[in-house]
């Protein structure tokens, strides 16, 4: 049976479906309104946390979007989307993997919640700029890691790029793009001019924007 893939509309399923896209995978791809929990209960019956994305394949069922990435190149490679343990850039290509949600994406939802999504008697607008601060602080990271190279790790396009590249477009959405240093920018354009990158804007295009 194909995969089947939970998404909504530049949300961080959006990792898992350009994985799948680079890969050539059959995916059946579900598309949900955002925030689903609230517009598509039913599925909740999928994942009761009603988060995007979840990935079903056969009995497994995940949730965690660069756990996905992670879990596609790895049952269904290979591909040299992965970095594999006995290459130099491993441990890198792990940290980026992780470091990907726990450190860039976490503060941008802070930024959407507080600056955005909240009724505007719930908004928090010095909690926003002290987030947007702390993403711009740790997206230096990126760019020191661009001083010398084109990709993140290997050589090479992986998952580790999805996984920062997806951070980095969500910044640009949301308004957070002029706080990211010239590297950074320049290898954002790289990855958002690759082909798998505008066909999968491409299936989304019927999807009503959130960002």
């Amino acid at each position: 049976m194909p995969l089947k893939l939970y998404h909504c509309h530049n949300a961080r399923s959006l990792r898992p479906l350009w994985t799948i896209e680079e890969m050539g995978l059959e995916c059946e791809l579900v598309k949900l309104p955002f925030p689903p929990r609230v517009h598509a209960k039913e599925y909740l019956q999928v994942n009761p946390l009603g988060t995007v994305p979840t990935l079903i394949d056969g009995d497994v069922h995940m949730t965690e979007s660069a756990a996905i990435c992670h879990y596609l190149v790895e049952r269904y490679g290979p591909t040299p989307l992965a970095v594999r343990p006995d290459e130099r850039d491993w441990p890198d290509y792990l940290n980026w993997l992780y470091r990907a949600d726990a450190t860039l994406t976490f503060p941008q939802t802070v930024v959407l919640r507080y600056g955005r999504f909240e009724p505007e008697e719930r908004r928090l607008p010095q909690a926003a700029e002290d987030y947007s601060r702390w993403f711009w602080a740790r997206a230096r990271s990126v760019e020191s890691a661009l001083s010398d190279r084109e990709y993140l790790c290997a050589g090479r396009f992986t998952i580790a790029d999805i996984c920062i590249g997806y951070a980095l477009f969500l910044a640009q959405r949301i308004g957070l793009g002029d706080g990211l240093k010239e590297r950074t920018r320049a290898y954002l354009g790289r990855l958002t001019e690759r082909d798998t990158f505008r066909r999968i804007q491409e299936r989304q295009a019927d999807m009503e924007p959130v960002l």
